[in-house]
């Protein structure tokens, strides 16, 4: 056994070394988690979000931290994440799905809103057939979007400057099989669009409660003769996102544009994007439910800020295993959240607290055994001390030779030195150091008498008994 072990010193460091890494250990685990997010476009509502979102973590203390990097553009964003350099992003997955991002929040819904003059004979997206339709569009994927629309009804989108192929209107060449021209245009730009007779209706994809979405439909209604506008429903929304799942199924309530009348009197249907706040698959579950649960806890903080925060809802599902395996999958941490299905910590650890109790048990067995084999060695050394003090006493005893009878008295004094050197490093009990006491005066008193030829041996006794307590007697 190393020497340094016998020392309570080094005991007590050993101790405190361990002290140290338990508490080190708790000031690890205890920090919060810092989390990297994409962010695309630039200067967007939904950048001014993630950010809005991240100071409120900072400042109120929470487990989870966000390092927000902005991009270009949202499909940069996806593009990162999908790559493994960021931790969470803002996705809209018509624009690109990262093969490895699961939901877990729908940060806004964005609609394709179709209004057209009320005399334009257009109330369905069919019947967009040989019509000029102007599009705001505010992102890249706008178009890309409308043509999809199309593709599925058949129809083709034309060049602005082409004019459409109109429906045969004899019945040769169904409605659906015309063309639609596509007119970009500005939001300013609709109401002069429509007088000017440039385009038959427009469009915009915005969130219904958007300002963009209003100002469309104010300007649609601006140039129609009776100042009205028709939201043009796609009623089959449905079966659309069955064939073009990254898309979504969208009601525009009743009203939601305001006027007198209400516009629209009924609810449409139709369908749009989302954009949604994405993590990684490989994001553990419990930190996936806190940036979900801290989302919306803090959505009225946020709101204060930036109002589409209003707008965040939770991914339709009806439960667990549709979540996570739906078209758009949904990440298990966050449907714990939704589901309040949460782990305590004993059970999210629950083997990890198993494992420490089954290990921890024969880590004290074997400091147990390590504290008696060492408590085993310091009796070993001073049974042999007490052992050669009885061996000098016989020796003594039957000897008067004054040489051999001198080493034996160098040889006690000796001994003595070292069992106090002992004692001062190491905790010796009463009774050992009674017996080491009786034992080294019975040695120094046979010395002592052989030397004086024979005198009686001095009694001891009353100095032994002293060191006894007098329950022990």
């Amino acid at each position: 056994m190393p020497a340094f072990l016998h020392k309570r010193e080094s005991f007590f460091l050993l101790i405190a070394l361990a002290l140290g890494a338990v508490a080190g250990a708790v000031l690890y685990l205890s920090r919060p988690t810092t989390l990297r997010v994409a962010v695309g476009p630039r200067d967007r509502v939904e950048t001014h979000l993630i950010q809005a979102y991240a100071d409120a973590l900072a400042r109120a203390r929470e487990d989870i931290r966000l390092e927000v990097v902005p991009y270009d553009d949202v499909r940069d964003s996806a593009a990162v994440l999908q790559s493994g350099r960021a931790d969470l992003a803002v996705v809209r997955p018509d624009v690109r799905l990262p093969e490895n991002g699961l939901t877990l929040a729908v940060l806004h819904d964005e609609a394709l809103i179709i209004a057209a003059p009320p005399d334009s004979g257009i109330q369905a997206f069919s019947d967009l057939a040989g019509k000029r339709l102007g599009l705001v569009a505010h992102h890249g994927a706008d178009q890309p979007l409308v043509a999809s629309l199309l593709a599925y009804y058949a129809l083709t989108p034309t060049p602005a400057g082409a004019a459409p192929a109109p429906a045969d209107p004899g019945g040769a060449l169904p409605a659906a099989a015309g063309s639609v021209a596509l007119v970009p245009l500005h939001a300013s730009e609709v109401a002069a669009a429509l007088a000017e007779h440039r385009i038959d209706a427009a469009a915009v994809i915005a969130a219904p409660s958007a300002k963009s979405a209003a100002r469309v439909v104010q300007a649609v209604e601006a140039a129609s003769p009776g100042r009205g506008a028709t939201i043009v429903a796609i009623p089959d929304g449905e079966a659309i996102v069955q064939r073009l799942p990254e898309l979504q199924a969208v009601t525009i309530a009743a009203g939601t544009f305001g006027g007198r009348p209400k516009r629209p009197d009924d609810e449409v249907k139709t369908v749009g994007a989302s954009y949604r706040l994405m993590a990684r698959s490989s994001l553990a579950r419990d930190t996936a439910a806190s940036v979900t649960q801290h989302l919306f806890e803090l959505r009225s903080r946020l709101a204060a800020m930036v109002p589409t925060a209003n707008l965040m809802k939770a991914p339709d599902f009806d439960s667990a295993a549709e979540a996570t395996s739906a078209r758009l999958p949904i990440h298990p941490g966050a449907v714990d959240y939704y589901e309040r299905e949460q782990q305590t910590f004993l059970q999210r650890y629950e083997d990890w607290v198993y494992l420490v109790a089954f290990f921890g048990g024969g880590l004290g067995s074997a400091v147990a055994w390590l504290g008696q084999r060492l408590a085993r060695e310091q009796r070993a050394r001073i049974d042999a001390v007490l052992d050669r003090l009885l061996a000098i006493l016989i020796e003594a005893r039957a000897t008067q030779d004054p040489a051999a009878l001198e080493a034996l008295a160098v040889e006690i004094d000796g001994l003595v030195i070292d069992v106090v050197r002992h004692a001062r490093a190491n905790d010796t009990d009463a009774r050992t150091m009674s017996a080491l006491i009786l034992a080294v005066d019975a040695a120094r008193a046979a010395v002592a008498d052989c030397r004086r030829d024979g005198a009686p041996v001095r009694e001891r006794s009353g100095r032994v008994l002293s060191w006894h307590p007098a329950s022990g007697a």
